[in-house]
């Protein structure tokens, strides 16, 4: 499935407020759903590119021999769900995934996602 299909489907997640795929090297997003005013997607894109490139070296300092599936902010009132995608090891990718957390279920908010991954092609 291409981008903008994965990006659609992954809005239908109940509680979706907005997607983006990002490539962690470069910070930029290459393709995005949702978010508006308060939410501005190539903001998180870049700014969620520092959590993942922070948590790599803590990692690599730790001597981990592990690799990310993904990493959950909980705020107030929303879930950010950061996916990297490693079933195209070749790309530095991740999916990052705002919900709002009074209407969405984690659990299978995650499951879906991974679903997503599987199904993408890049």
């Amino acid at each position: 499935m291409d981008i903008e299909t994965s990006l659609k489907q992954a809005m239908e997640i109940e509680g979706a407020l907005g997607v983006a795929l990002v490539d962690y090297e470069s910070g930029m997003a290459l393709g995005s759903l949702g978010g508006g005013r308060y939410l501005n997607l190539e903001v998180a894109a870049a700014g969620n590119t520092e959590v993942i490139r922070a948590k790599m070296r803590t990692m690599a300092s730790l001597e981990l021999n592990d690799e990310i599936e993904d990493i959950l902010i909980t705020l107030g009132r929303q879930y950010h769900l950061i996916r990297l995608l490693t079933s195209n090891r070749s790309a530095s990718l991740f999916m990052y995934l705002a919900l709002d957390r009074g209407k969405a279920n984690l659990a299978m908010a995650r499951h879906q996602l991974r679903q997503i991954e599987n199904q993408l092609s890049v």
